[in-house]
């Protein structure tokens, strides 16, 4: 399975960002796919991307004038989310697919979490609620509403963005100030932290994860535990990638079902499926 993830991964990121024309030219295409969102985390400006990202969207929604139910954003939340849950941060995002990568290189002893952990868990929340929602709708720009996740923080739109555009775009380059080297010093903070701890930035600072973890115990996608089968060897627990406890895999919001207990399991009590056959309920 640790295969097939990956491939899966970078064959999301190779489509969803396939615009080649977008980086030789350092230009952002603006066709019709751009109304439609992947799933992930992926910069509207990165200039190979071909559809939007949720968060940008959901902001753009709530930068409106006026106070709008932004619907559509809700309601894609609401189909990934019950269909999926975190398995989209698991699988089909490009911005944990470059923390997988990073986390491989071999410096630095790694850890599974912050210290800390269980508070600044909630940074994700925090960030959703000020940034994406707070922020969108009463910070100002001039006369607009400032997109504040996007602006300020989102590490996947400096690199996945920002970085492609100055390098193919010399003008660009000359307007670069204050904000860039705050967001490019916001990326290389985390990029560092990446490298010893595993996905930082989805554990502590995503809103999107945030959203989807809501749904993490209802999604129709889960990892199900056949409580019968199982020995209680925890080898699902220490395979785990974000210390989850046997109890906690696939129902806590902080699952990305990325597959490493079920791939761990010497009795193959753990499967990933629709429908769960295991009498046990936490």
């Amino acid at each position: 399975m640790k295969r097939l993830r990956l491939m899966v991964q970078l064959l999301v990121t190779i489509v969803t960002n396939g615009y080649l024309y977008g980086f030789l030219n350092g230009k952002i295409y603006r066709g019709g796919l751009k109304y439609i969102c992947v799933p992930g985390l992926n910069c509207y400006s990165c200039p190979g991307a071909v559809a939007s990202c949720p968060i940008g969207a959901l902001q753009a929604l709530l930068n409106q004038r006026g106070f709008q139910v932004p619907f559509a954003a809700l309601g894609f939340f609401f189909l990934f989310g019950s269909l999926l849950g975190r398995f989209v941060c698991g699988w089909l995002c490009p911005f944990g697919l470059v923390q997988d990568l990073l986390h491989k290189i071999p410096v630095f002893k790694k850890k599974k979490r912050l210290p800390g952990h269980n508070t600044l868990k909630y940074g994700k929340y925090a960030v959703l609620i000020l940034l994406v929602c707070v922020g969108s709708m009463f910070l100002l720009g001039g006369f607009a509403k400032v997109p504040a996740f996007c602006k300020y923080l989102c590490p996947s739109g400096t690199l996945l963005g920002a970085l492609p555009l100055l390098g193919a775009n010399e003008a660009l380059r000359s307007q670069a100030g204050g904000l860039f080297l705050w967001k490019l010093g916001v990326l290389i903070g985390i990029v560092l932290l990446s490298i010893k701890i595993y996905r930082p930035f989805c554990q502590y600072l995503c809103p999107l994860g945030a959203i989807y973890g809501w749904f993490n115990r209802f999604s129709l996608v889960q990892i199900h535990w056949e409580q019968e089968l199982c020995v209680f060897c925890m080898a699902c627990e220490t395979a785990c990638p974000v210390a989850l406890s046997l109890q906690e895999i696939s129902h806590s919001p902080e699952c990305i079902r990325c597959g490493k207990c079920v791939d761990a399991c010497p009795k193959k009590c753990l499967h990933f499926s629709g429908k769960s056959r295991s009498k046990y309920k936490p």
